[in-house]
């Protein structure tokens, strides 16, 4: 499904930064936790924002998602 998949791809994001969601949210004031679950249908603004704090593009971070 393609939101567990979303959802994993951040997951990854967040550890290869080595932050926890709590740091996400302080940075961001973004709540990762119910989105990373694949529980929260994930706005595409909100992912653009999620992509830009990770230092990725949506094109690789869907490029990602392919492989």
């Amino acid at each position: 499904m393609l939101l567990e998949a979303i959802a994993g791809r951040l997951k990854e994001l967040r550890a290869k930064k080595g932050v926890s969601q709590e740091i996400v949210y302080e940075d961001t004031g973004i709540h990762i936790g119910k989105i990373e679950t694949a529980r929260y249908n994930i706005t595409v603004s909100t992912l653009s924002k999620l992509c830009n704090y990770y230092g990725t593009s949506l094109k690789e971070f869907f490029n990602e998602l392919d492989q």
